[in-house]
């Protein structure tokens, strides 16, 4: 955990969240600024700066959040009709906060290419 990462903040529920999802590993909550009717995103709790912060020692915990993605997806009724999983990485992405995350969005049509 970094002390001064809002998302490490909110794993550890000093700052409050929409929480929809919570294991050992990572924590699930709504996007405060949502880009989509239905915009989660999907954090580990071990605080990872980004992308190219990752080696082979992390294939479990992606392979983990990927599935968790999923079963928020399906929870929030977007399993059907389809959503998009976005991870960003660095300042051309967009990315505002250095804490590995995956966006899920869904409830409306997804244009390509994004933004």
């Amino acid at each position: 955990m970094a002390a001064d990462c809002i998302f490490c903040k909110i794993a550890t529920g000093e700052i409050p969240s929409e929480m929809v999802h919570e294991d050992e590993r990572c924590v699930v909550f709504r996007d405060i600024n949502p880009q989509a009717p239905t915009h989660l995103l999907v954090i580990p709790r071990a605080h990872i700066v980004g992308m190219a912060h990752l080696d082979a020692a992390d294939l479990e915990l992606l392979g983990h959040l990927l599935v968790v993605a999923g079963e928020v997806a399906e929870a929030e009724g977007l399993a059907e009709s389809g959503y998009r999983t976005v991870i960003n990485w660095g300042p051309d992405s967009g990315m505002e906060v250095p804490h590995l995350h995956l966006h899920v969005l869904g409830g409306r049509r997804m244009t390509w290419p994004p933004g």
